[in-house]
């Protein structure tokens, strides 16, 4: 029978995933009105957006609403089923019937291997359901179900190999690291994050994705002389065949120090239909993506990620052998480490995470404003708002927000105050060159 104490913290838990999802809805909400009342283009559009695409993109950003109404209430009430009903605990002890090794590093593997493929298959309804039939309807699904499949196996065996192999490292650290194991631990994970940021783009990615180079021509010449003229230290520039996935454009760049690598999505190249963007407009986005890099925004991003971890760490050497955690969730005899490491980062700290992401999105904005900013200094302040305006049509980006609902969830500015930014930039550009 449940101790009072247990109640208590077992339903706190469940509280702090409550208010969170109430919170979220709240905003949705209100973004849900916001733009069912927003039925006319907005006059900054007016000359780029007609009534039909923008009734496109409002009916587009309705659908997605309403389908994250739908799934994300099925997800709170199959959460808080797990959770009171002890079934983690159930899934454990059924992992150890079934394991012929017995140790906790073996069956906490084979626990989380159960509870992600069970968690698959309580979602695949939904993300079939986004894929094939909302997706579908307004033109982005480029997937077969063939495709799909498989993509979604390999994506799953991948997951399950490196979710293994670092719950087999964080495991023997905790139970083997003494005292201060949170320093090994989370000395081990910064070495492991930077090995994974190398190997993902250039090994686990094209497991799922075709990358081409991009063919000599016009496009690659000036992508290079842009380059080398910030030194930027370009090594390898490919197209990803993202159209066999979706017809949603983007570009990035990636790689640690001397070694960097652009990638464009052939979705982002200029189409006979008219979508996607011509060479110079290429040539702005990519001058935004740069201004990450000459500002150091993903090693700032980096930095913070691991003081972060580090934090979480030590708050877990202080908690997790609290048994009181352990038996709210349904264990009683045993207390293994990945299920406290559970409960406390995901559960515990929850409030804390949830004010990280926002204190992040507020940072991720600022960056991206800088990023454009730098875009305005190479001279390409007009050609780079063009190419947001093409991106937002074909995306059918909605572009009218609640001001809360963005500020909590939109790690980029939206479109129209980050064209009033860059206009703002221009301005002020030229007038410098006036005064000189």
């Amino acid at each position: 029978m449940i101790t009072i104490d247990e109640f208590l913290v077992r339903n706190t838990i469940i509280l702090f995933l409550w208010i969170e999802y109430i919170f979220e809805t709240y905003l949705s909400i209100r973004q849900y009105i916001t733009a069912n009342k927003a039925n006319k283009v907005p006059s900054e559009l007016g000359s780029f957006m007609n009534q039909e695409d923008y009734s496109k993109a409002r009916e587009y950003a309705l659908a997605k609403l309403r389908f994250g109404f739908i799934k994300d209430l099925y997800l709170i009430l199959l959460t808080t089923i797990v959770l009171h009903q002890g079934l983690l605990a159930v899934i454990w002890q059924y992992s150890e019937s079934i394991n012929p090794f017995l140790d906790e590093v073996s069956t906490s593997c084979l626990w989380l291997t159960i509870l992600s493929f069970l968690s698959k298959m309580m979602e695949l309804p939904f993300s079939v359901y986004h894929t094939f039939v909302l997706e579908e309807k307004f033109g982005f699904n480029k997937q077969t179900a063939g495709f799909f499949i498989w993509d979604n196996i390999k994506a799953f065996i991948v997951i399950q190999l490196l979710t293994a192999m670092v719950s087999s490292i964080v495991i023997v650290i905790i139970k083997n690291g003494g005292d201060y194991f949170f320093v090994w631990l989370w000395l081990v994970l910064c070495i492991l994050s930077l090995i994974l940021l190398t190997i993902y783009p250039a090994i686990i990615a094209p497991l799922f994705d075709k990358y081409t180079p991009l063919p000599e021509g016009e496009l690659r010449t000036d992508i290079e002389a842009l380059a080398s003229s910030l030194k930027f230290p370009l090594t390898q520039l490919y197209v990803v065949e993202g159209s066999k996935r979706s017809s949603h454009s983007n570009a990035y760049f990636y790689g640690l120090f001397k070694s960097k690598r652009i990638v464009l999505f052939d979705t982002l190249l200029a189409k006979d239909d008219g979508t996607g963007c011509q060479n110079d407009e290429i040539l702005a986005v990519l001058s935004h993506e740069l201004g990450h890099w000459s500002k150091n925004h993903t090693i700032k991003n980096l930095v913070i990620m691991q003081v972060n971890l580090f934090l979480l760490f030590l708050v877990f050497s202080f908690m997790f052998k609290y048994e009181l955690l352990y038996r709210a969730v349904g264990f009683y005899n045993i207390q293994p480490v990945l299920v406290g490491l559970y409960v406390v980062l995901q559960c515990v700290m929850m409030p804390y995470n949830s004010l990280l992401s926002f204190v992040m999105t507020v940072l991720s904005r600022k960056f991206e404003f800088e990023a454009d900013d730098f875009a305005i200094q190479l001279k390409k302040g007009e050609l780079l708002k063009l190419a947001l305006l093409k991106l937002n049509k074909d995306n059918l980006g909605f572009p009218v927000h609640d001001w809360l609902y963005s500020a909590w969830h939109y790690s980029h500015p939206p479109l129209l105050q980050r064209l009033h930014a860059i206009q703002q930039g221009i301005e002020k550009l030229e007038t410098k060159k006036k005064i000189k």
